[in-house]
């Protein structure tokens, strides 16, 4: 008789997700159990073949939602120091940390970027500013890395050592394939981590360097519009990752992100409404369509369930997250023995925009680790309901929405010594109801006012259950305003 123990850093659950869709709801079991499998004192890339590393691009991409599931902050700093301990005199982050690797393995864009990403998004989910504190000299130490590498130019060419891995690939001579540039990539991510160093400065009162950052992150960011982004609206290679990593680094001009949706809506609908993207685009892909008024179409991508997408290798028994989306082709075949991981938790990074849009749970970044919070659920696809709880260190903070009938019912949980706003989408104020009464007559909403189409409630801790006629495709018609650039992703970065 054989047994099978499951082995793991002892973190506790924090946070819940559940919808109408029981293919989802099995992605969400998928995402959690391939977290368990690899967070074991450090956060590995795969637990099952030999190599088992802490590479620094998965965790990167993964962290935000790492952080959502479990209890994560002592795990993710603890590697964190480990992260410092290993960077290089340079500034260089090693591609594995711990470094087995040695002193030349390094240096890779969106991997190295752990170094800022994953420390900004600890602090928005638990609003520790000690972290901030104790990361930023290396924090500091890989954007000047990154700053001599692209030199006066501020363009970083060939620094992204590993691209947009394992983006799709195809053999079909009328696709040119989904290869995005390293260079755009890198210089994107060099963007971005100038743009968090400088918020961690300005928050650790470092009010100098936070000016000198901004200053920075301006000149990057023409830097990377003069190369990479046409008066069109064109942005790099015309992939999906170079629109999605653009758009949410705030790379594309205003007056351009309309023209670049367009071609970024073109690229998905061309490949019959499947995702193109690999481990630095995808985490971004979702954020970027519904931010900019593409909801329906994230609800699409998510719901497929034909190669390449999140549910299909869910519907070939999956029970954690692939490495690639081949992993098992459509004809039963492997893609590589070689390299080839079931259990590989970088894609499940959708679990961020799962529990921040479907659910609509999400952190304040003006005022972190839940001391408020931002609930905006966004009912959309084929779900008639969805729910997302989480423990904060304030108690349980929580959205689910049902929608029957024509009305739409959202129950929220706002913990003890919080505040939040809530933002019911496609509502009118007449005609919302709390709990039976009019909203004048609710204790514990503060204020409530128009915003779009929707309405915006200020809200104090306690239990609430909102009720009113749901106009239809509120949802898919209602913007999220965008937030990405002040909030994270996980990229958001995901992204």
């Amino acid at each position: 008789m054989l047994t099978g123990i499951v082995a793991y850093s002892d973190m506790p659950a924090t946070g819940e997700f559940e919808t109408s869709d029981s293919l989802l709801n099995r992605l969400q079991h998928n995402i959690v159990w391939g977290q368990r499998g690899n967070f074991l004192d450090v956060p590995t890339d795969c637990p099952q073949r030999d190599e088992r590393l802490g590479w620094t691009g998965d965790a990167q991409v993964f962290s935000r939602t790492a952080a959502f599931n479990m209890g994560a902050a002592g795990f993710l700093t603890k590697w964190l120091r480990d992260l410092a301990a290993d960077q290089q005199p340079d500034g260089s982050v090693p591609f594995v940390i711990p470094n087995v690797l040695g002193p030349r393995a390094g240096g890779a864009a969106g991997w190295a970027d752990a170094a800022t990403v994953v420390p900004w998004n600890l602090y928005l989910v638990y609003g520790d500013r000690r972290l901030l504190a104790e990361q930023y000299p290396s924090m500091k130490a890989w954007v000047e890395y990154e700053r001599r590498a692209a030199g006066a130019a501020h363009l970083w060419r060939g620094g992204a050592i590993f691209g947009d891995w394992l983006a799709f690939a195809s053999t079909d001579p009328s696709y040119p394939g989904a290869t995005t540039s390293k260079d755009l990539l890198a210089t994107a991510y060099f963007a971005r981590s100038t743009w968090i160093l400088q918020q961690a400065a300005r928050i650790l009162g470092k009010d100098a360097e936070a000016v000198e950052y901004a200053a920075l992150e301006t000149a990057i960011r023409d830097a990377f519009r003069r190369e990479f982004v046409t008066p069109a609206g064109r942005v790099g290679e015309n992939t999906q990752t170079a629109y999605v990593v653009a758009l949410q680094f705030g790379l594309v001009p205003d007056s351009l992100v309309p023209d670049a949706m367009r071609r970024l809506v073109t690229a998905v609908r061309e490949r019959g409404n499947h995702l193109t993207t690999g481990f630095l685009g995808t985490p971004a892909l979702e954020r970027a369509l519904s931010d900019h008024g593409q909801l329906d179409l994230a609800y699409t991508l998510l719901e497929q369930r034909t190669y390449p997408s999140w549910l299909y290798p869910v519907e070939h028994g999956a029970t954690t997250i692939w490495e690639r989306w081949d992993g098992i082709r459509p004809d039963s075949t492997f893609q590589d023995p070689g390299m080839n991981s079931f259990n590989h938790y970088a894609y499940g990074a959708i679990g961020d925009w799962m529990y921040g849009v479907v659910a609509g749970l999400e952190a304040d970044p003006e005022r972190p680790g839940y001391k408020h919070s931002l609930i905006a659920p966004h009912p959309g696809g084929g779900l008639t309901r969805a729910r997302a709880a989480l423990e904060t260190q304030y108690g349980r903070l929580a959205s689910a929405w049902t929608l029957a009938d024509g009305r739409l019912t959202l129950d929220v949980t706002v913990p003890p010594n919080t505040s939040a706003t809530v933002r019911l989408p496609g509502a009118a104020r007449a005609r919302v109801t709390e709990s039976g009464q009019p909203l004048t007559a609710a204790a514990g909403v503060r204020s409530a006012h128009p915003d779009g189409d929707d309405l915006a409630l200020e809200l104090g801790s306690g239990e609430y259950s909102f009720a009113y006629d749901y106009p239809a495709r509120a949802a898919i018609q209602s913007r999220i305003r965008a937030r990405t650039v002040a909030r994270s992703s996980s990229f958001s970065s995901s992204w």
